[in-house]
């Protein structure tokens, strides 16, 4: 029923996120985020959900909410404070939050029909910290970032 698109199981992207080290820190970091979200008891609906315009992270729903989450990752070489300007989510903008906007409505106008329910949609934003050796350092998790 539900659809589960992750670019990085087709063929040509595949090759294409072992060479570059920030394809596959993102993908270790919405890992990282999809874990969060099923411990808080969502079902993955979707990851790396691409369109036309752009791609979505994660897509998760618990029965009642949808979510639409975008996951940004920094990876440290030492276990220390980050500065504001280091934050994962210091670095979201307007124009991703619009961008994610019209991205949701692209993937619920694709899979009206085997779509669930929700009760509310929430655009929320997921900041991933990890060490050089990819250990999870911190997350935040920002709901109804926007």
């Amino acid at each position: 029923m539900y659809f589960t698109q992750d670019s990085a199981s087709k063929p040509s992207a595949a090759g294409a996120s072992r060479r570059d080290p920030r394809h596959v820190l993102g993908r270790r970091g919405e890992r990282l985020a999809a874990d969060h979200l099923e411990r808080l008891g969502f079902a993955i609906l979707a990851r790396n959900f691409r369109t036309r315009h752009g791609e979505i992270d994660l897509i998760a729903f618990d029965g009642e909410v949808l979510v639409f989450a975008e996951v940004k990752t920094r990876r440290v070489r030492a276990r220390r404070q980050l500065e504001p300007d280091e934050q994962p989510l210091a670095w979201l903008r307007v124009r991703q939050q619009l961008r994610l906007r019209r991205l949701a409505a692209a993937w619920l106008y694709e899979t009206r029909r085997d779509r669930p329910v929700a009760h509310t949609i929430r655009f929320d934003a997921v900041g991933v910290v990890v060490d050089a050796a990819d250990r999870l350092l911190c997350l935040d998790h920002l709901e109804s970032a926007w």
